[in-house]
């Protein structure tokens, strides 16, 4: 890996850890470069501002948070091509990956970042704004998939059907810390995956 790449990643690993723990805030870049065992030049040479460090994090949470989607929801339509069951699978396939996790879910960078954005300027913010409808269309395209085939037995409105998601998934994680419960989120999925199937009944058109 090239040493320059090795230290940046070094930097963002560091400054979310502590993020993830204590919020921005409370996050100095002395710390960061102590823990990184870099010198202050060494840090700025990678971010200007703790702005710039907040949007890489941020940018880097949201890339892997798609590439996770992106997989679980692949691997439910190889087991089943149904929309609903697709939909079903990757639910169960995200809790139950969340249960695995030893120590739990870190937490969310993009809370943490949402909590604290009068610490950011607008560019954070809208990163920020778009990762969360970027997941809003990612499963708003399910959901519309879903009841192409099923009816929904009340009327829904679909782009908060697709924010639903992820208020489940993140507030889980909110709450499994809050409450030190560490099956907390998976649980909450697993709720919401028994909302999806009584919203749509099997009923199809």
């Amino acid at each position: 890996m090239d040493p320059k790449t090795d230290t940046r990643s070094r930097i963002l690993n560091i400054a979310e850890a502590s993020v993830l723990k204590k919020g921005f805030e409370a996050t100095s870049i002395e710390e960061i470069v102590a823990g990184a065992d870099i010198s202050r030049g060494g840090f700025f040479y990678h971010f200007k501002d703790k702005n710039a460090l907040a949007r890489a994090m941020l940018q880097r949470y949201i890339d892997a948070e798609n590439a996770l989607y992106d997989d679980l929801f692949a691997r439910a339509r190889e087991l089943n091509d149904d929309p609903l069951h697709c939909m079903l699978i990757g639910l169960k396939l995200l809790a139950e990956m969340l249960t695995d996790m030893p120590e739990g879910h870190p937490g969310c960078v993009i809370a943490a970042t949402a909590y604290q954005d009068r610490l950011f300027d607008e560019g954070v913010r809208d990163l920020n704004r778009q990762a969360i409808l970027g997941w809003r269309t990612r499963f708003r395209g399910m959901f519309e998939e879903i009841a192409a085939v099923y009816e929904p037995k009340e009327p829904i409105n679909m782009d908060a059907l697709g924010d639903m998601v992820s208020s489940v998934v993140e507030g889980g994680l909110v709450l499994q810390r809050a409450l030190r419960e560490h099956n907390n989120a998976s649980q909450q999925i697993m709720l919401l995956r028994t909302y999806l199937k009584l919203l749509f009944a099997q009923r199809q058109i």
